[in-house]
């Protein structure tokens, strides 16, 4: 945290699946405010959280977040672009989506790219931090809002295509889902350019 900046963290999830969107999720948190909420206590990188952790964090973070917003990029744009550019780019899409402009931007991970808000001329500054959604508290709540929208989303899917098991392996690469896609072939949200093992 830069003492005195109105700062958003940044996380996406979903980057590593088969099928399925990435999620891009931006959080402005006001560090005073969390302090006196019990349940951020919890934050920490969504992959260290329990599921029901996640889901009883999600609407505390929405409702008590200074902004925040969630975009999805689709599985056709991350083939036509790469899965990298996508997180990147997502994130950013919800950057512009924040009713509040931040003055610094927390970004998970060690890519990024200049964010030039539209309609502005110069970039928000920007830190780049390895396993920042287990060091600041806005990357984490980032963390979880992407994870959580993602599952949901996933969850969706499966209601649709439930011979992939999407509803437990969330179109993350498993031999059930490798198997599953050589008996039935590929969906419109499988990314295709991922090794899908058909041969």
């Amino acid at each position: 945290m830069i003492s005195g900046l109105i700062e958003a963290g940044c996380d996406e999830a979903g980057r590593g699946p088969l099928a399925g969107s990435v999620f891009c999720a931006a959080v402005i948190l006001d560090p005073e405010r969390v302090k006196d909420i019990p349940e951020f206590a919890w934050l920490n990188d969504s992959k260290q959280l329990t599921e029901h952790q996640r889901e009883a964090l999600r609407p505390v973070i929405e409702r008590e977040a200074v902004s925040w917003a969630v975009v999805e990029v689709s599985a056709q744009e991350i083939d036509e672009r790469n899965i990298l550019q996508c997180s990147i780019l997502g994130m950013q899409r919800a950057l512009d989506q924040l009713s509040v402009r931040p003055q610094h931007i927390l970004v998970d991970g060690n890519k990024w790219k200049p964010y030039v808000p539209e309609g502005e001329l110069l970039e928000i500054p920007a830190t780049t931090v390895v396993h920042g959604d287990a060091t600041y508290m806005s990357i984490a709540a980032a963390s979880v809002l992407a994870k959580t929208h993602r599952d949901e989303y996933m969850l969706r899917l499966h209601q649709a295509y439930p011979q992939y098991g999407w509803d437990t392996n969330k179109g993350y690469p498993t031999a059930a889902h490798y198997e599953a896609i050589k008996r039935f072939g590929v969906t419109p949200y499988h990314r295709l350019t991922f090794n899908l093992k058909i041969q």
